[in-house]
C-alpha cells in the first residue's frame, strides 16, 4: 500500500511539469491576457532581478511575456548575447524541441510608447515587421535610437540591475550562433560557452 501511495504522489508531482512541457510545444494555446501591471522575478546565476511589466506600454509584448513566464519557457535560458554598454539578450529555450516551435511563433508589433533607456526591457526583433517571438533584452544604457526602429519596451527592471550589470560577456565578436542554439539547445552553450549566465527560474510574483 505504501508503495502505491508513494507512486501516486510521485505521479501527481510530475503533472505540472508535464503540463508545462506540453503547452510549450503548442504556442497557439498560450493566449492569456496579462494583468494591467505585473512583476516577474528572474532568479539568475548573477542574482535576483525583478521586472515590472506595464501592459499599456506594449500590450502584445506584455501578454507574450506573461504566458512564456507562467509556463516556464525561460527557465534555464542563457543570456547568450551580452554587449557591454548596450544590452543583455536572453530568451531561447534550452530544449530544441521547444525552441524550434517558438522560433516560428512570431507576433505582431506594438506601437512604441516608451523608450529604450537603461533598465527597460524589450522584445528582440529583426528588421522585418512582426518578427518578435521569445527573445528579449535589457538595456544597459540609453538606447533610445532603437525607438524609431520599432523596439517597444514592455517593462522595466525595478530591482537587481546590479545583477544584470554583472552578466558575463564573451564580447561582440564571440556571440553564440543562434542557429546552433535552435538545433542543439543548452548542450551547445554549455560546451562552447560555459561561462554564460542564465535564468534559473522565472516566476510571476503575486
Amino acid at each position: 500500500m505504501n508503495r502505491v501511495i508513494h507512486a501516486l504522489v510521485f505521479t501527481f508531482a510530475l503533472l505540472p511539469v508535464a503540463a508545462f512541457a506540453q503547452s510549450l510545444k503548442d504556442p497557439a494555446t498560450l493566449k492569456e491576457q496579462a494583468p494591467a501591471t505585473y512583476n516577474v522575478r528572474l532568479d539568475t546565476s548573477a542574482g535576483p532581478v525583478v521586472i515590472r511589466v506595464t501592459r499599456d506600454w506594449a500590450p502584445l509584448g506584455a501578454d507574450r511575456f506573461y504566458n512564456l513566464v507562467k509556463n516556464g519557457f525561460y527557465d534555464g535560458a542563457r543570456f547568450f548575447r551580452v554587449l557591454s554598454g548596450f544590452m543583455a539578450q536572453v530568451g531561447m529555450n534550452g530544449d530544441p524541441a521547444v525552441q524550434k516551435v517558438w522560433s516560428r511563433a512570431n507576433f505582431n508589433d506594438d506601437p512604441v510608447k516608451g523608450s529604450n533607456k537603461r533598465g527597460f526591457v524589450t522584445f528582440a526583433k529583426t528588421g522585418a515587421p512582426n518578427s518578435r517571438s521569445t527573445q528579449f533584452f535589457i538595456n544597459f544604457g540609453d538606447n533610445s535610437f532603437l525607438d524609431k526602429q520599432g523596439f517597444a519596451p514592455f517593462g522595466e527592471v525595478v530591482e537587481g540591475m546590479a545583477a544584470i550589470d554583472k552578466l558575463h560577456s564573451y564580447g561582440k565578436e564571440n556571440v553564440p550562433d543562434q542557429g546552433r542554439i535552435i538545433n542543439e539547445g543548452n548542450a551547445y552553450l554549455q560546451k562552447d560557452y560555459p561561462r554564460l549566465d542564465f535564468i534559473k527560474k522565472a516566476t510571476i510574483e503575486k
